[in-house]
């Protein structure tokens, strides 16, 4: 039971993240200015962004589930809440203040970040924290399209 309970606090705090996120956009898909930026050739399509944002926040609650039952530590709160800050105003910087650069900064800390957790914890979570890969994943392809906007507008 105990493990349920913790699954679904992680499941709320993470799509409370998307959905506060979401709010700070500002709209920001559909804008004039975003449409009108010059975006990478390999931007994915925009109904990819919501089903890979869910499917990671689910596999992301797994894992810090699993994380929090054998290290619950001040140490991975404080990057889980940073994870959390970093992910919500990513958002705001771009899409509402078009801060791109600050965004691409923003969004190589957040990858940088994840990638510890994959690494850091992988003797006390084996297996289980390949959960994490898919975020991991998909940072590097959102990195890499802040990037190329920041480079070519």
């Amino acid at each position: 039971m105990k493990f349920y309970k913790g699954l679904l606090l992680f499941l709320f705090i993470n799509f409370s993240a998307l959905a506060i996120g979401s709010l700070l956009m500002n709209n920001g898909p559909r804008t004039e200015w975003y449409i009108n930026l010059n975006q990478a050739p390999w931007s994915p399509q925009g109904w990819v962004f919501g089903v890979a944002w869910s499917s990671i926040m689910i596999l992301f609650s797994f894992y810090m589930t699993f994380l929090i039952q054998i290290n619950r530590s001040k140490k991975v709160v404080l990057l889980f809440s940073t994870q959390f800050v970093l992910n919500v105003v990513w958002n705001y910087f771009f899409f509402n203040q078009h801060l791109i650069v600050l965004g691409l900064v923003n969004i190589i800390v957040l990858t940088v970040l994840m990638f510890y957790f994959l690494i850091a914890y992988k003797q006390s979570l084996k297996s289980k924290r390949f959960y994490v890969l898919p975020y991991c994943i998909w940072l590097v392809l959102a990195t890499s399209l802040n990037f190329y906007i920041a480079l070519h507008n």
